[in-house]
């Protein structure tokens, strides 16, 4: 994660608002593998509101766990804003929470195209009705476009909180 632990910190700035607001928040992870979830429980107390995530790599777990729409992926892929959104509000309403963030891309280095190239990622920022996504290119390895998914998603979440 770009930040480190630290009264500064990104996710102690969003623990903070958390609390403040008493909101509830949930993850759903494909490229990041878990990076948003775990950067967000490095924070002491963030029990108190983060319930969890999943990390929906495989499309079926999109499908079966998080309830994103055959079709969708069908007809959009799995990199695109449409079913990044559904995976946002399947996170919020599997596990019953305000807001959720949701990630899918392409980290590389392979597997992209012209139309969908490596280091394209997909993050929706969910606050309660509202859905917000983001179309952003990283750069880098594999490692990098992961890392910067990641913190770029707290990013978002925190500027849709208003912070």
């Amino acid at each position: 994660m770009a930040s480190k632990p630290g009264s500064d910190a990104l996710e102690v700035r969003l623990g903070k608002l958390f609390l403040d607001k008493r909101l509830t928040l949930s993850v759903a992870e494909s490229c990041t593998g878990g990076m948003i979830g775990a950067a967000l429980t490095r924070v002491p107390g963030s029990s108190r509101y983060f319930r969890g995530g999943i990390i929906a790599y495989d499309n079926d777990v999109k499908i079966s766990v998080l309830g994103v729409p055959a079709a969708l992926l069908d007809h959009h892929g799995a990199v695109s804003p449409e079913v990044v959104r559904a995976m946002a509000l399947g996170a919020r309403n599997l596990l019953a929470t305000d807001c959720a963030v949701a990630v899918s891309g392409i980290a590389g280095p392979g597997g992209g195209t012209p139309d969908k190239p490596a280091g394209l990622v997909y993050i929706g920022c969910a606050v309660h009705e509202s859905v917000r996504v983001s179309r952003e290119m990283f750069s880098g390895d594999r490692d990098a476009v992961r890392r910067d998914a990641a913190a770029r998603a707290l990013e978002l979440l925190l500027a849709s909180l208003g912070g």
